[in-house]
């Protein structure tokens, strides 16, 4: 059989999940497993947000609301900003298959760090546009160098901050700066997945700020990490109302499940729970450093709930025996 696909897709390859925690016990005969891989939340989720899934399943019959109305509303409220500038969706992965179908054209190039998340890449080529790819600095994204890969063909920059899976940050001042120098015309997207998890004070807390003077700004959140929603793919994206319409453009209907807009509402007023994973967070980061130091072991400074470290092994057999002593 022989018909014939997109070009683009040609050497994409589909994404590889991680081990499930059951093969991993048969495989090596384990009773337990912790998973680690993920960079989920040892906590789970809010009590808020189990009951108003048990509160919704009774309408599971139902389509949800295809327009995510009231999980608009509410984080429109919180985050001081109009209706038409938020757009929820499943995940952070489904956002950024959007933006790349609503902004990439054939050649378009699209900037992005050697060391970042993978998925920007892999839109970047699904929909035939050219990844340029600029090297991390003290695994830190370099925004110069950013800067100076920017030409006519420019579309879109990627920075994810802090960064998947380095753990380091970008300072304020150094975004701002950053934003001063990109031309209007090139999105600049920050993808802020671990920003419950940051403890400096000069990082960018409040970039939904800077949307006002940065109309080619678009900021990313997800509910997956601090929250604890990773399994019920639920984030949201705020930016000019422009540019979001053109993304709504593309959104599948119903793409936010109902257990998804009521588990995220339940999420956003429970801030005691926030509070919780940001607490147990730093406790485990700051132990964790305590021993890598220990051993000698190098590792930048983390933002986030993971930390980056040269353990002075081949990572993969390092996975494998870390298998055997129920750690996934």
């Amino acid at each position: 059989m022989s018909i014939s696909f997109r070009e683009e897709i040609k050497n994409l390859q589909p994404y590889k999940p991680g081990k499930p925690i059951e093969d991993v016990k048969r495989e090596y005969g384990l009773d337990k497993v912790i998973k680690l891989a993920s960079n989920e939340n040892p906590l789970g989720c809010s009590p808020k947000v189990r009951d108003a899934i048990i509160n919704t399943l009774d309408e599971l019959a139902i389509y949800p609301d295809g327009n995510s109305t009231d999980l608009k509303e509410i984080l429109a409220s919180k985050l001081g900003v109009d209706v038409s500038e938020v757009l929820p969706s499943s995940g952070s992965d489904e956002m950024i298959d959007m933006i790349a179908k609503a902004y990439i054209n054939k050649d378009d190039e699209i900037i992005m760090a050697d060391i970042t998340f993978p998925r920007y890449i892999q839109t970047t080529e699904m929909m035939g546009g050219t990844p340029v790819i600029v090297p991390l600095k003290e695994f830190t994204f370099d925004l110069n160098g950013v800067l100076g890969k920017i030409t006519n063909k420019t579309k879109i920059i990627w920075i994810c901050n802090p960064n998947n899976p380095t753990g380091t940050m970008i300072t304020e001042k150094q975004f701002v700066d950053f934003l001063d120098k990109v031309p209007s015309n090139i999105l600049v997207i920050s993808d802020e997945a671990y920003r419950e998890y940051v403890t400096r004070d000069d990082y960018p807390h409040n970039t939904i700020g800077l949307l006002k003077k940065y109309s080619n700004l678009l900021v990313m959140r997800t509910f997956s990490k601090a929250y604890g929603l990773a399994g019920i793919r639920v984030a949201y994206t705020i930016g000019n109302k422009n540019i979001i319409e053109n993304i709504n453009k593309v959104r599948g209907p119903f793409n936010v499940n109902i257990l998804a807009q009521a588990a995220a509402i339940a999420a956003i007023e429970d801030v005691e729970f926030l509070q919780r994973s940001y607490d147990i967070n730093l406790e485990g980061r700051n132990y964790l450093y305590n021993e890598f130091d220990k051993l000698g072991f190098y590792y930048p400074p983390s933002e986030t709930n993971h930390i980056f470290v040269n353990v002075g092994k081949n990572g993969q057999d390092v996975f494998i025996e870390m298998q055997k002593k129920e750690l996934l």
